[in-house]
Order: C-alpha cells, then sequence, then structure tokens
C-alpha cells in the first residue's frame, strides 16, 4: 500500500494541507499515528481517496455532518442503495429551491431597475416604493386555498428493495400538495394522499419517473 507524508497526500487529493488537517479534526478522516522512532506521519492511499470522497461531496453541496452520514452509511454492511438515494434526493431538492429562490430574486430585480429612473430624490426611489408594495401584497395574500385530497395507489417498475421503497416515497412527499405517501417493495405500489389541485395524477407520476422508476396510477 502506497504512503503519503501529509503534504503528498494533499496534493494526491487535490486540496490543501490545512484542509486534511480540518478533516482530522472534523473526524471525516482518520490521523495515522506518529511513527515510533519519530519522523512524519504517513498516509495511506485508501485515507487520500476518502479526502477526495469529501471534497466531491463539498462540491455538489453536501454538509459536513451529511458527508459524515454518507461516509457512515458506506462502511455499513447492512446499508443499501437506498438509503444513499433518499439523501441524494434530499440534497436535489434542496438545491432546486435554492436555484428558485435566486431565479426570483434575480427576475425582481431586474424589474426593479428596470422601473428605476437613475436619479432623483430618495423619497421617490422607485425601487423601494416597489419593494414596499410587494412586502404588502405578499402580507394580504398570505391564505390556503381549500384543498380537494384523494388518495391515488401507484404501480411502480424498478424497484429492487426496501431502499428503492424510500426512494419513491421521498420522491413522492417533495411533490408540493402529496400529504402522505406509503410504498411496498412486496406490492410494487405506493398509495398517495394529494390535493387532487395542486398534485396531479401526471405529476406524481413525472416525480416517480424522474428518480429513475416508473410510475403508472392503477385504474380504479
Amino acid at each position: 500500500m502506497k504512503q503519503f507524508t501529509i503534504s503528498r497526500a494533499a496534493k494526491a487529493a487535490n486540496v490543501n494541507v490545512e484542509t486534511v488537517r480540518f478533516y482530522e479534526r472534523k473526524g471525516l478522516i482518520q490521523q495515522p499515528p506518529k511513527p515510533e522512532g519519530g519522523g512524519l506521519r504517513e498516509y495511506d492511499d485508501e485515507t487520500v481517496s476518502r479526502i477526495r470522497f469529501v471534497r466531491q461531496a463539498q462540491e455538489i453541496g453536501f454538509s459536513l455532518r451529511e458527508i459524515a452520514e454518507l461516509l457512515s452509511l458506506r462502511a455499513d454492511p447492512k446499508a443499501d442503495c437506498g438509503d444513499v438515494c433518499v439523501r441524494a434526493i434530499d440534497k436535489r431538492a434542496e438545491v432546486q429551491t435554492k436555484l428558485l429562490q435566486l431565479e426570483q430574486m434575480r427576475d425582481a430585480l431586474d424589474e426593479l431597475i428596470a422601473s428605476c429612473p437613475g436619479g432623483g430624490d430618495v423619497k421617490a426611489c422607485t425601487i423601494l416604493d416597489a419593494m414596499q408594495r410587494n412586502a404588502e401584497i405578499q402580507k394580504t395574500t398570505s391564505r390556503k386555498g381549500q384543498q380537494k385530497m384523494k388518495t391515488t395507489i401507484l404501480n411502480i417498475e424498478g424497484m429492487h428493495c426496501g431502499g428503492c421503497a424510500r426512494s419513491v416515497e421521498k420522491l413522492l412527499s417533495q411533490v408540493a400538495g402529496v400529504e402522505k405517501a406509503d410504498a411496498s417493495f412486496d406490492e410494487r405500489q405506493a398509495r398517495v394522499l394529494h390535493d387532487q389541485d395542486t398534485a396531479s395524477i401526471a405529476r406524481l407520476e413525472e416525480a416517480v419517473n424522474k428518480g429513475g422508476f416508473t410510475a403508472k396510477a392503477a385504474e380504479a
């Protein structure tokens, strides 16, 4: 097994030495023991691979706490791919929400900037006035519409284990208007309680299909 000093390990993993030490402090990698006769600590290639994994997971948005959970799953012989898939689905939904929020912020700023004359008394600032009006509109329109709840049975193809059933549940639960979702690997079905207006059957099927499965509403 190849051995590295901390500087060589950092270089092999494409990080700096302080990053390696930071991962050690957070418990994401183990600090190798110091040689009895003195000298430098040596990191093996498995640790270097682990450092790369942590760094890659950070780059796609996972927090250090979430990465620690992923590492624990990888070391757990009882874990299955569905456990990892659920976490990936959660992270994708989080990223998608942030993207939508950023797009809305950008569009709102575009409108405000376009309405600004570019000069004049700040008391007559069109940007500040528009922001105030928007705040009042949001306050007066924040109310819930009446829901029309329905239970739909979806036949699911492509599930290979109980973890896949949990992934299907997670995919469905993230659809706006879904109150509850239960999936069964044995029955190859999912039972969904949802608002018919907000979460249509087509939208439920689409959400499951995006996760790599095939969903079709059972005939009543």
